[in-house]
């Protein structure tokens, strides 16, 4: 007699570069996300909108008030999980997004990291320049677990850490040439800058 019992369908599929370059995409140009944590107070779970950047690893940076009711439950509980993505036309749910599993870690001022961090979360998001030098306000870099992709209907996948973030970074020297190197294009090529906007990244929008 044959086994006519249907198996059932895994709805993850495996890993593929694919789906590590576009999560790695969503990651780097995302300017806000979903921030999930465990209220500190109540133990409920709380969702807040942040602002977010990346470090150089692929780790996101987020700047939050020390008033905000996510900042004490990221230093009670640093365990996180931070949903990125972009929202175009049509039903939102069509959309590709990530769910990053992450562990809050804060980076106080005198932290050999902090102004590396600063400055790249000021390149992304310029008018926290008006509050991030008050007293309160501290950076988070949010160290990734792993992540879950949806990238549209019957695209799941899980994404590990090691597919995601660069351990090893062998461009000091980049490091020390990229804020010359980003003023200077900002500066003196406007006219280029527009063309790979519009050429390479698709966006026509002045």
């Amino acid at each position: 007699m044959n086994d006519t019992t249907k198996q059932p369908i895994e709805p993850i599929r495996p890993t593929t570069p694919e789906a590590i370059a576009l999560t790695k995409n969503i990651i780097r140009s995302s300017r806000y996300g979903a921030l999930a944590t465990i209220d500190a107070t109540t133990g409920f779970p709380l969702a807040t909108r942040v602002a977010t950047a990346t470090d150089m690893d692929g780790s996101p940076i987020i700047v939050a008030s020390g008033l905000a009711v996510h900042t004490p439950a990221l230093l009670k509980n640093p365990q996180c999980s931070l949903l990125l993505g972009h929202i175009g036309k049509g039903d939102p749910l069509a959309h590709a997004r990530t769910t990053l599993f992450c562990r809050a870690l804060p980076i106080k001022r005198d932290n050999a990291l902090y102004p590396e961090l600063k400055r790249r979360f000021l390149n992304r998001n310029p008018k926290a320049s008006l509050y991030i030098n008050l007293p309160d306000f501290l950076i988070f870099k949010l160290e990734i677990g792993h992540a879950n992709l949806n990238g549209g209907f019957g695209k799941a996948f899980v994404l590990t850490r090691e597919d995601l973030v660069l351990e090893d970074i062998k461009a000091q020297d980049f490091l020390q040439h990229e804020q010359s190197a980003i003023d200077h294009m900002n500066q003196d090529h406007p006219d280029a800058i527009a063309l790979y906007a519009q050429k390479l990244c698709k966006n026509s929008k002045e």
